[in-house]
């Protein structure tokens, strides 16, 4: 009776989620997805399709990919001890140290860049001011034009992703630390366990679902970002050439190049949701 009266309480409940994810969600990627395969007589075709796999694009993507992994373990070997640290303080703490970890997030992304662009751009004349003072033979690189060191490069660019995706790596493993039974971590060091045993034994396969999050949540945005790449690299990633097309009324072939990301994307996620289910299953 509970089960059948909960079923049109449970539905009722959800119906603004799911309205919310077929208006804003489903609908817009079935756009998304005629356009990719059609052309401007919305005639159907593969031609949008397989001009992503010619090695002009395919050369963006594997550098916007490359760029993303770089960014992500770099999130991930910082955000991993920062989110335990976290979970190890007094709960007054955490919450204190959670909003600091929020707080840039409470600023718009866009001026957040742009920030650190005019930050990059001091270092970068700092640096070659101070460059200028050295005899020129121990200089190894040319100083006219102003050479770009710290900023409109790849270094930069992934600079950005580390700068504004980080949180996201750190909230994820968190929330799970926080909930992690530390008499398990206490029982392995009642066995005998040191620190860096009780770190990969314990800590560490528990926090997986995590890790995973956290890897997500940085590599997807990182891998489709334009204003990043704009505005420190100068460079082209993918996102770059779909804004790109998508502003120049292309909007078939920026739809195919948002298309076939996404399918990579969702394979990625497919694949990284059956290691954690593996994980759990080893686990039991």
């Amino acid at each position: 009776m509970n089960k059948t009266a909960k079923g049109p309480l449970s539905r009722l409940l959800a119906a603004p989620h799911i309205l919310w994810s077929v208006l804003f969600i489903l609908i817009p990627l079935a756009f998304v997805a005629f356009y990719a395969f059609t052309d401007n007589d919305l005639h159907f075709t593969l031609t949008h399709i397989s001009e992503f796999f010619t090695p002009k694009y395919l050369g963006v993507f594997l550098r916007s990919v490359k760029l993303a992994a770089i960014a992500t373990v770099i999130c991930l070997v910082i955000g991993y001890p920062a989110a335990y640290f976290i979970s190890r303080t007094s709960p007054n703490a955490q919450k204190v140290l959670v909003v600091l970890i929020m707080l840039p997030m409470w600023t718009n992304f866009i001026i957040r860049t742009y920030a650190l662009s005019e930050v990059l751009e001091v270092i970068n004349n700092a640096i070659v001011y101070l460059l200028s003072l050295l005899p020129e033979s121990l200089v190894p690189i040319a100083l006219d034009p102003k050479p770009d060191i710290v900023i409109y490069n790849e270094t930069a660019v992934v600079v950005g992703m580390v700068y504004d995706f980080l949180p996201y790596m750190i909230l994820p493993i968190y929330s799970v630390m926080s909930k992690l039974d530390y008499r398990l971590v206490e029982a392995a060091q009642d066995l005998g366990c040191n620190g860096f045993g009780v770190l990969r034994k314990v800590v560490l396969p528990l926090s997986i679902p995590g890790v995973l999050s956290g890897i997500t949540m940085v590599f997807v945005p990182s891998i489709s970002t334009f204003y990043i790449s704009n505005q420190l690299g100068g460079i082209f990633l993918i996102g770059d050439i779909i804004d790109y097309y998508y502003y120049n009324n292309n909007h078939h072939f920026a739809a195919a190049l948002s298309f076939v990301l996404m399918l990579i994307l969702l394979a990625g996620l497919i694949l990284m949701n059956r290691f954690g289910d593996d994980e759990k299953e080893g686990k039991r």
